[in-house]
């Protein structure tokens, strides 16, 4: 499209499938993916664009000039989300999200979505690939770091070792991961503990193989925080082995999350160069 800002990717949504209780997986099409690329990242993500509902905004339609003028509170809200795959031939982007009935904004867009459906895409970012040099692979997540999860374990090369530990609500959300790795896949079922608390205790108690760890931990900002304080100065993983990030906080929402991470991240560092020191 001639006239399409820079900043978005205009997608149209394809079709869309129920991948389990609590997933949803929406494919995006169209002429307005022709400029999306991916560097064969497996955590690569796009920011969602959601408008408000009636308000007008600049057109064409650019995040940027919303934000230079409208006021704050109308700007357009972005949620971030995995890139399962992307297929740039058919030109296809797969996107999964996790779904709880009417809570959040992107979870309801996902289960409402319908062929023909417009959607405004910022994006890619990313910044983690397994590396196929490591001698061992070690990743833990909820369900927000499922579709990573299961792109890195497609990526991974032949017999690759690999410990995985994904935690979800119970058996029915569990899904099956494809991989020609040697990989050790466990499932945990939350059911009604805290969520994290369980991946926590499956890393604590795994026994690490010999050789250099390339560790992938995401979701819930709590659980990553304990599991970061654990592999660093419990197990001594360098934090260049380590791709490791709180995808959502409980108890706030994508926005006051953004707000507050970069802090929260300095505080982590901070509390873990006090415990070395100490």
């Amino acid at each position: 499209m001639a006239d399409k800002p820079a900043d978005h990717h205009r997608g149209i949504v394809r079709r869309t499938e129920r991948l389990s209780p609590h997933m949803v997986r929406v494919v995006v099409g169209g002429d307005g993916l022709a400029d999306f690329r991916t560097s064969g990242l497996t955590d690569h993500y796009v920011k969602i664009v959601f408008p408000h509902e009636g308000v007008e905004y600049p057109r064409p339609f650019s995040v940027k000039a919303c934000r230079e003028t409208l006021p704050r509170e109308v700007w357009p809200r972005l949620r971030t989300y995995t890139v399962r795959a992307w297929d740039p031939y058919a030109r296809e982007l797969t996107l999964d999200f996790v779904v709880h009935g009417d809570e959040g904004l992107a979870g309801p867009w996902a289960e409402r979505a319908a062929p023909g459906d417009e959607v405004f895409l910022l994006g890619p970012g990313g910044g983690y690939a397994p590396d196929p040099e490591a001698g061992w692979h070690l990743m833990a997540g909820d369900e927000s770091a499922l579709p990573a999860i299961a792109a890195s374990l497609e990526a991974m090369p032949h017999g690759a070792l690999a410990h995985v530990f994904v935690e979800v609500e119970g058996p029915e959300d569990e899904l099956k991961l494809g991989t020609v790795a040697e990989a050790h896949i466990t499932w945990l079922h939350r059911r009604d503990r805290p969520v994290g608390e369980k991946l926590v205790e499956a890393v604590r108690e795994l026994e690490f193989p010999d050789g250099d760890v390339h560790a992938f931990v995401h979701g819930e900002a709590g659980f990553v925080k304990e599991l970061r304080h654990h592999l660093r100065l419990e197990r001594g993983v360098p934090l260049s082995r380590l791709s490791i990030s709180g995808y959502w906080r409980r108890g706030v929402d994508d926005e006051a999350w953004r707000a507050v991470k970069r802090d929260w991240n300095r505080q982590v560092e901070a509390e873990e160069a006090a415990a070395v020191a100490s």
